[in-house]
């Protein structure tokens, strides 16, 4: 089976080096990823916008791969697109209608950037959330809200932090994996429609 092309979705920070997004990134030729918008740049159209660009310049469905508020990028784009996914790898959603730790946008800059209200429907493909018990962006408790809300299959990791370079990540080894799950997925439905 041939897994579809990958897009990598980051999350408001960018592209890190040594981050997971990054590392896979380089290792698969399939993987592409959205373009850079600059750490200061909150806008969530913009974002979306960029997402979509990517997305259709595959020219058929991909696996997307989002990691914190790529993952609501996604969830905001899946609202507007019109665009066959085959399937989305949502990692470490953060909650942007808590605030969050120093460092990080406050609630109503997140809201002025048009993040909030976070998307609670049910996504238009299949979707894996992979939540950690110990992030510091959200709690385990929210995360199974937005998976249940999403449609999406919850993968509870464990105590990973925010699955980040900060929290000891750079090789995410259970990606590969996941992505995987995600490709048969898609197959499982294509065979069923």
């Amino acid at each position: 089976m041939r897994t579809p092309p990958i897009l990598i979705v980051p999350g408001l920070r960018d592209h890190v080096a040594e981050h997971w997004q990054t590392l896979l990134a380089a290792r698969l030729p399939n993987a592409h990823s959205v373009e850079p918008m600059g750490r200061e740049n909150l806008d969530c159209q913009r974002r979306v916008d960029a997402l979509e660009r990517a997305a259709s310049a595959f020219g058929k469905p991909a696996i997307i791969v989002a990691h914190s508020g790529g993952v609501l990028t996604v969830a905001h784009w899946a609202a507007q697109t019109k665009l066959a996914v085959a399937g989305a790898l949502l990692a470490v959603p953060p909650d942007f209608e808590t605030e969050m730790p120093p460092g990080y946008p406050f609630v109503a800059r997140l809201r002025e950037a048009g993040w909030i209200p976070m998307p609670r429907g049910p996504l238009p493909f299949p979707s894996i959330v992979a939540a950690s018990r110990n992030d510091p962006l959200a709690t385990y408790a929210r995360v199974e809200e937005l998976a249940a809300g999403w449609g999406s299959h919850l993968v509870d990791l464990g105590d990973v932090g925010h699955l980040n370079p900060a929290s000891g990540y750079g090789e995410w080894p259970m990606v590969s994996e996941l992505i995987a799950a995600l490709a048969n997925m898609s197959v499982a439905r294509e065979a069923v429609a």
